[in-house]
């Protein structure tokens, strides 16, 4: 039977946009239709101006199991259906880390394969205490090459090629040394802490919180001498702004900045 169910839930407060994996039955999967629909949130999400920070979710018992591997079966392994498959995945990794908001993953229950590749790729990850993360891939004969992409960028490439090579489930506080998660929780303050942090990032200016993801992930794909010079370059397009001289001056008049978020 199929499900009437919304694939992708989605709420907005406060500048806050909630996306909520909504899959429970399956651990939200990521199947081809799941990934159709996360991008297209997110795309969304890119040109809607009142959008300060997001919090992506799992329902039910887990954040994320992964690709859907019951689909995979279902098309008899079929190639092209493989391809559209990882070229959505990486489509929408890209997107959140192009995304000019920061993107906050709310961590629960399990993140697998490519939910721990949504971990890695979200700008800050909060997780539950009792979360599990892998990358199991190598235990069935298919290596997590996409999440690696995602994981190797986050983590020391031992702790890295350690998930990656053994497919072994690491606990929060393993993942938080490797550093794959900001913060880990009890289960019952997760949202409380999750909340608190997307409402802080919230009240900043939504410029300049764009200007400052952008230039962190160009700057570190340059050599030093090539990230000092692009970095130089964004302070002095980011201090002509009309909210840097509001902050400078509210900082200097002792007085909360009023943004005006250009």
């Amino acid at each position: 039977m199929t499900s009437t169910e919304p694939l992708i839930l989605k709420s907005q407060e406060n500048g806050v946009v909630r996306l909520t994996l909504n899959r429970p039955q399956a651990r939200n999967a990521l199947s081809q239709a799941v990934l159709d629909t996360l991008l297209a949130e997110f795309n969304a999400i890119a040109a809607d101006k009142s959008a300060a920070v997001v919090v992506l979710a799992g329902a039910g018992p887990a954040f994320c199991s992964g690709h859907d591997l019951k689909e995979m079966r279902a098309t008899g392994f079929d190639r092209a259906y493989a391809e559209k498959l990882f070229a959505t995945c990486g489509a929408l990794m890209q997107r959140i880390v192009a995304l000019h908001q920061p993107v906050i993953a709310r961590v629960h229950g399990i993140a697998t394969a490519a939910g721990a590749q949504l971990v890695a790729t979200c700008d800050l990850a909060i997780a539950a205490e009792t979360t599990r993360f892998a990358t199991p891939g190598v235990n069935i004969g298919f290596f997590c090459s996409t999440p690696m992409v995602a994981l190797s960028r986050n983590v020391r490439n031992k702790h890295a090629l350690q998930m990656l090579l053994t497919g072994d489930l690491i606990d929060a506080p393993t993942a938080y040394r490797f550093g794959l998660v900001n913060e880990i929780v009890p289960e019952g303050e997760l949202d409380a802490e999750v909340d608190a942090l997307a409402a802080k990032i919230a009240a900043k200016s939504r410029h300049t919180l764009a200007i400052g993801k952008e230039a962190y992930y160009r700057q570190s794909e340059l050599t030093l001498a090539e990230a000092y010079a692009y970095a130089q370059g964004v302070m002095v397009g980011n201090l002509q702004s009309l909210d840097a001289q509001e902050g400078i001056s509210a900082f200097i008049d002792k007085r909360p900045p009023v943004w005006c978020h250009a």
